[in-house]
Protein backbone atom coordinates (compact mmCIF):
# COMPACT_ATOMS: atom_id res chain seq x y z
CA UNK A 1 0.00 0.00 0.00
CA UNK A 2 1.20 3.60 -0.82
CA UNK A 3 0.08 6.59 1.25
CA UNK A 4 0.33 9.71 -0.77
CA UNK A 5 0.26 13.49 -0.22
CA UNK A 6 1.00 15.78 -3.27
CA UNK A 7 3.78 14.22 -4.47
CA UNK A 8 2.02 13.54 -8.16
CA UNK A 9 5.89 14.36 -9.82
CA UNK A 10 7.04 11.22 -7.83
CA UNK A 11 4.19 8.81 -7.38
CA UNK A 12 3.79 8.24 -10.80
CA UNK A 13 7.39 6.20 -10.86
CA UNK A 14 6.85 4.60 -7.47
CA UNK A 15 3.33 3.40 -8.60
CA UNK A 16 4.72 1.78 -11.96
CA UNK A 17 6.83 -0.14 -9.29
CA UNK A 18 4.33 -1.32 -7.36
CA UNK A 19 2.24 -2.50 -10.03
CA UNK A 20 5.11 -4.27 -12.37
CA UNK A 21 6.01 -6.36 -9.82
CA UNK A 22 6.81 -10.16 -11.17
CA UNK A 23 5.59 -13.74 -10.35
CA UNK A 24 2.73 -12.59 -7.85
CA UNK A 25 -0.67 -11.84 -7.70
CA UNK A 26 -1.41 -8.48 -5.85
CA UNK A 27 -3.43 -5.04 -5.50
CA UNK A 28 -2.54 -2.02 -5.09
CA UNK A 29 -4.04 0.49 -2.50
CA UNK A 30 -3.07 4.42 -3.05
CA UNK A 31 -4.00 6.18 0.20
CA UNK A 32 -4.21 10.02 -0.61
CA UNK A 33 -4.21 12.18 1.98
CA UNK A 34 -6.54 15.01 0.71
CA UNK A 35 -3.54 16.03 -1.72
CA UNK A 36 -3.52 19.32 -2.79
CA UNK A 37 -1.98 18.98 -6.13
CA UNK A 38 -3.49 17.32 -9.28
CA UNK A 39 -3.02 14.07 -7.14
CA UNK A 40 -6.85 12.83 -7.15
CA UNK A 41 -7.33 13.16 -11.05
CA UNK A 42 -4.06 11.71 -12.07
CA UNK A 43 -4.82 8.50 -10.33
CA UNK A 44 -8.71 8.82 -11.73
CA UNK A 45 -7.34 7.89 -14.64
CA UNK A 46 -6.08 5.09 -14.36
CA UNK A 47 -7.88 2.32 -14.71
CA UNK A 48 -6.02 -0.96 -13.93
CA UNK A 49 -7.87 -3.59 -12.13
CA UNK A 50 -4.98 -4.31 -9.38
CA UNK A 51 -5.10 -1.00 -8.49
CA UNK A 52 -7.41 0.48 -5.62
CA UNK A 53 -7.78 4.40 -5.00
CA UNK A 54 -8.74 5.61 -1.25
CA UNK A 55 -8.90 9.30 -0.32
CA UNK A 56 -8.91 11.52 2.92
CA UNK A 57 -11.18 14.02 2.32
CA UNK A 58 -8.99 15.90 5.30
CA UNK A 59 -5.15 15.05 6.21
CA UNK A 60 -4.76 12.87 8.38
CA UNK A 61 -0.90 12.51 8.44
CA UNK A 62 0.99 9.42 7.14
CA UNK A 63 0.74 7.01 10.22
CA UNK A 64 -3.13 7.11 9.88
CA UNK A 65 -2.97 6.95 5.94
CA UNK A 66 -0.96 3.82 6.43
CA UNK A 67 -3.77 2.45 8.86
CA UNK A 68 -6.21 2.72 6.40
CA UNK A 69 -4.24 0.91 3.57
CA UNK A 70 -3.94 -1.61 6.32
CA UNK A 71 -7.68 -2.28 7.50
CA UNK A 72 -8.67 -2.25 3.60
CA UNK A 73 -6.08 -5.17 2.64
CA UNK A 74 -7.23 -8.09 1.78
CA UNK A 75 -4.29 -10.35 0.91
CA UNK A 76 -2.48 -12.13 3.50
CA UNK A 77 0.43 -9.95 3.72
CA UNK A 78 1.06 -6.27 3.19
CA UNK A 79 3.71 -4.74 1.61
CA UNK A 80 4.40 -0.67 2.68
CA UNK A 81 5.92 1.53 0.26
CA UNK A 82 5.87 5.36 0.44
CA UNK A 83 5.17 7.48 -2.93
CA UNK A 84 8.85 8.43 -3.16
CA UNK A 85 10.61 5.14 -3.10
CA UNK A 86 11.10 2.31 -5.65
CA UNK A 87 10.74 -1.22 -5.66
CA UNK A 88 12.75 -3.74 -7.67
CA UNK A 89 10.83 -5.72 -9.83
CA UNK A 90 11.32 -9.13 -7.86
CA UNK A 91 11.01 -7.46 -4.40
CA UNK A 92 7.74 -8.75 -3.45
CA UNK A 93 8.33 -12.74 -4.97
CA UNK A 94 11.48 -13.10 -3.30
CA UNK A 95 10.43 -11.61 0.49
CA UNK A 96 6.99 -13.67 -0.10
CA UNK A 97 8.75 -16.38 -0.93
CA UNK A 98 11.44 -15.92 2.04
CA UNK A 99 9.00 -15.12 4.25
CA UNK A 100 7.03 -18.53 3.74
CA UNK A 101 10.07 -20.92 3.58
CA UNK A 102 10.94 -19.36 7.53
CA UNK A 103 7.75 -19.66 8.53
CA UNK A 104 7.42 -15.34 9.30
CA UNK A 105 5.44 -12.81 10.34
CA UNK A 106 7.40 -10.17 8.40
CA UNK A 107 10.56 -9.77 6.13
CA UNK A 108 12.86 -7.52 4.61
CA UNK A 109 15.94 -6.67 2.42
CA UNK A 110 18.95 -4.95 2.03
CA UNK A 111 18.61 -1.40 0.04
CA UNK A 112 20.54 1.54 -1.63
CA UNK A 113 20.41 5.28 -1.22
CA UNK A 114 19.93 7.01 -4.58
CA UNK A 115 19.82 10.75 -5.91
CA UNK A 116 16.66 11.47 -7.92
CA UNK A 117 18.57 10.90 -11.19
CA UNK A 118 18.66 7.25 -9.52
CA UNK A 119 22.82 7.79 -8.89
CA UNK A 120 24.03 5.64 -6.45
CA UNK A 121 24.65 7.03 -3.14
CA UNK A 122 24.97 4.43 -0.64
CA UNK A 123 24.21 0.94 0.04
CA UNK A 124 22.66 -0.83 3.29
CA UNK A 125 22.78 -4.22 4.16
CA UNK A 126 19.99 -6.31 5.75
CA UNK A 127 20.48 -7.16 9.10
CA UNK A 128 20.18 -10.51 10.52
CA UNK A 129 16.83 -11.28 11.76
CA UNK A 130 18.75 -13.18 15.03
CA UNK A 131 18.37 -10.49 17.60
CA UNK A 132 16.36 -8.15 15.35
CA UNK A 133 14.37 -6.78 18.39
CA UNK A 134 16.89 -5.41 20.38
CA UNK A 135 19.18 -3.80 17.67
CA UNK A 136 15.43 -2.36 16.58
CA UNK A 137 15.54 -0.87 20.49
CA UNK A 138 18.76 0.75 19.15
CA UNK A 139 17.82 2.39 16.38
CA UNK A 140 16.07 2.08 13.12
CA UNK A 141 18.45 0.00 11.26
CA UNK A 142 16.16 -1.77 8.73
CA UNK A 143 17.31 -0.12 5.38
CA UNK A 144 14.43 1.89 3.68
CA UNK A 145 12.22 0.36 6.09
CA UNK A 146 9.22 2.10 5.58
CA UNK A 147 9.18 0.88 1.97
CA UNK A 148 11.37 -2.09 2.93
CA UNK A 149 9.25 -4.52 4.97
CA UNK A 150 5.75 -6.60 3.92
CA UNK A 151 4.05 -8.12 7.08
CA UNK A 152 1.19 -10.67 7.77
CA UNK A 153 -1.91 -8.27 7.35
CA UNK A 154 -3.63 -9.98 10.34
CA UNK A 155 -0.99 -9.61 12.55
CA UNK A 156 -0.61 -5.62 12.01
CA UNK A 157 -4.43 -5.74 12.54
CA UNK A 158 -4.03 -7.52 15.48
CA UNK A 159 -1.31 -4.98 16.70
CA UNK A 160 -3.62 -2.00 16.40
CA UNK A 161 -1.76 -1.03 13.39
CA UNK A 162 0.37 1.73 13.40
CA UNK A 163 0.78 4.68 15.86
CA UNK A 164 -0.73 7.32 15.10
CA UNK A 165 0.82 9.92 17.21
CA UNK A 166 3.43 9.37 15.39
CA UNK A 167 4.70 10.23 12.16
CA UNK A 168 8.71 10.14 11.86
CA UNK A 169 8.53 7.02 13.97
CA UNK A 170 5.69 5.53 13.51
CA UNK A 171 7.63 3.23 10.89
CA UNK A 172 10.13 1.75 13.59
CA UNK A 173 7.54 1.49 16.39
CA UNK A 174 5.65 -1.11 14.10
CA UNK A 175 8.86 -3.00 13.36
CA UNK A 176 9.62 -3.11 17.30
CA UNK A 177 5.85 -4.30 17.53
CA UNK A 178 6.26 -6.90 14.76
CA UNK A 179 9.43 -8.13 16.06
CA UNK A 180 8.07 -8.73 18.89
CA UNK A 181 4.67 -10.65 17.55
CA UNK A 182 7.08 -13.58 15.73
CA UNK A 183 10.19 -13.99 13.73
CA UNK A 184 11.81 -11.98 10.69
CA UNK A 185 13.19 -12.92 7.35
CA UNK A 186 15.89 -10.93 5.43
CA UNK A 187 16.85 -11.36 1.65
CA UNK A 188 20.64 -10.31 1.68
CA UNK A 189 19.53 -8.69 -1.95
CA UNK A 190 19.13 -4.77 -2.68
CA UNK A 191 15.24 -4.46 -3.45
CA UNK A 192 14.29 -1.35 -1.99
CA UNK A 193 15.71 2.35 -2.81
CA UNK A 194 15.57 5.55 -1.23
CA UNK A 195 14.92 8.52 -2.35
CA UNK A 196 17.18 11.48 -1.62
CA UNK A 197 15.09 14.33 -2.32
CA UNK A 198 14.54 18.15 -1.54
CA UNK A 199 10.79 16.99 -0.36
CA UNK A 200 11.41 13.84 1.69
CA UNK A 201 9.48 14.17 4.64
CA UNK A 202 11.43 14.76 7.24
CA UNK A 203 13.09 18.01 5.88
CA UNK A 204 9.45 18.95 5.13
CA UNK A 205 8.16 18.66 8.73
CA UNK A 206 11.39 18.62 11.49
CA UNK A 207 9.37 20.08 14.43
CA UNK A 208 7.92 17.28 15.50
CA UNK A 209 10.79 15.19 15.48
CA UNK A 210 12.01 15.42 19.65
CA UNK A 211 8.81 15.31 20.96
CA UNK A 212 7.86 12.23 19.20
CA UNK A 213 11.61 10.56 20.00
CA UNK A 214 10.57 10.99 23.68
CA UNK A 215 6.94 9.37 23.11
CA UNK A 216 8.50 6.70 21.32
CA UNK A 217 11.34 6.24 24.02
CA UNK A 218 8.14 6.31 27.07
CA UNK A 219 6.28 3.52 24.91
CA UNK A 220 9.42 1.30 24.50
CA UNK A 221 11.13 1.49 27.30
CA UNK A 222 9.53 -1.59 28.96
CA UNK A 223 10.63 -3.95 26.37
CA UNK A 224 13.86 -2.10 26.05
CA UNK A 225 14.75 -2.79 29.73
CA UNK A 226 13.78 -6.46 28.75
CA UNK A 227 16.03 -6.92 26.66
CA UNK A 228 18.84 -5.13 28.35
CA UNK A 229 19.29 -2.14 26.09
CA UNK A 230 18.22 1.46 25.83
CA UNK A 231 17.74 3.87 22.31
CA UNK A 232 21.16 4.54 21.45
CA UNK A 233 23.52 4.22 18.85
CA UNK A 234 21.23 6.37 16.27
CA UNK A 235 19.57 8.00 18.30
CA UNK A 236 21.08 8.13 21.72
CA UNK A 237 19.28 11.33 23.08
CA UNK A 238 17.76 14.08 21.97
CA UNK A 239 21.23 15.60 20.96
CA UNK A 240 21.32 12.63 18.67
CA UNK A 241 18.22 13.23 17.43
CA UNK A 242 18.75 17.13 16.27
CA UNK A 243 21.97 15.77 14.58
CA UNK A 244 20.07 13.53 12.46
CA UNK A 245 17.60 15.86 11.39
CA UNK A 246 20.77 18.39 11.20
CA UNK A 247 22.30 15.57 8.60
CA UNK A 248 19.33 15.41 6.47
CA UNK A 249 18.98 19.07 5.96
CA UNK A 250 22.59 19.00 5.20
CA UNK A 251 22.12 16.24 2.56
CA UNK A 252 19.63 18.62 0.80
CA UNK A 253 21.87 21.39 0.66
CA UNK A 254 19.82 23.20 3.40
CA UNK A 255 23.11 24.59 5.45
CA UNK A 256 21.09 27.07 7.18
CA UNK A 257 18.93 24.96 8.86
CA UNK A 258 21.13 22.26 9.19
CA UNK A 259 23.87 24.31 10.90
CA UNK A 260 21.02 25.17 13.97
CA UNK A 261 19.67 21.61 14.19
CA UNK A 262 23.58 21.03 15.01
CA UNK A 263 23.34 24.05 17.05
CA UNK A 264 20.43 22.67 19.35
CA UNK A 265 22.18 19.21 19.48
CA UNK A 266 25.03 21.46 21.16
CA UNK A 267 23.18 22.61 24.15
CA UNK A 268 22.63 19.16 25.10
CA UNK A 269 24.40 16.90 26.89
CA UNK A 270 25.27 13.03 24.77
CA UNK A 271 28.06 10.84 24.31
CA UNK A 272 28.44 12.95 21.03
CA UNK A 273 30.08 15.95 22.94
CA UNK A 274 29.31 19.52 22.71
CA UNK A 275 32.26 20.45 20.76
CA UNK A 276 31.36 18.08 18.09
CA UNK A 277 28.52 19.16 17.57
CA UNK A 278 29.52 23.06 17.26
CA UNK A 279 32.17 21.95 14.74
CA UNK A 280 29.49 20.41 12.81
CA UNK A 281 27.18 23.51 12.58
CA UNK A 282 30.27 24.89 10.83
CA UNK A 283 30.37 22.68 8.45
CA UNK A 284 27.35 22.06 7.40
CA UNK A 285 26.79 25.72 7.13
CA UNK A 286 29.58 25.90 4.71
CA UNK A 287 28.43 22.95 2.44
CA UNK A 288 29.49 19.75 3.99
CA UNK A 289 27.14 16.76 5.33
CA UNK A 290 28.61 16.10 8.50
CA UNK A 291 28.23 11.74 9.10
CA UNK A 292 27.74 9.90 12.35
CA UNK A 293 27.74 6.83 10.06
CA UNK A 294 29.96 6.28 6.79
CA UNK A 295 28.25 5.89 3.59
CA UNK A 296 29.60 3.43 1.83
CA UNK A 297 29.27 1.02 -1.20
CA UNK A 298 28.99 -2.31 -1.56
CA UNK A 299 30.46 -3.43 -5.11
CA UNK A 300 28.16 -6.34 -4.95
CA UNK A 301 25.08 -4.78 -3.61
CA UNK A 302 25.61 -2.24 -6.30
CA UNK A 303 25.69 -4.97 -8.80
CA UNK A 304 22.68 -6.66 -7.73
CA UNK A 305 20.54 -2.84 -8.03
CA UNK A 306 21.14 -2.98 -11.63
CA UNK A 307 17.77 -3.26 -11.91
CA UNK A 308 17.11 0.58 -11.24
CA UNK A 309 18.72 0.93 -14.60
CA UNK A 310 15.89 -0.77 -16.38
CA UNK A 311 12.81 1.27 -14.10
CA UNK A 312 11.18 3.73 -17.06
Amino acid sequence: MIPTRSRRETLSTTLACALGQEGVEHEVIVVDDASTDDTAERLAELHDPRLRIIRHAASRHVAATRNTGVWAARGAWVAFLDDDDLWAPHKLRLQLATASAQGAVMAYAAGVVVDPDRSLLATWAAPPPDGLLPMLLRGNWLPVGASNVIARTDVVKRLGGFDERLRHFADLDMWIRLADAGSAAACPEPLVAYVVHERNMLLADSRHVPGEFRLLTRKQRARARQYGVTPDRIFPDEMGVYRWVGWAHARAGRRLRASLWYLRASARRSPYGRRRSLRDAAFALRGDVPLDRPQVIDDRAAAQAGWLERLG
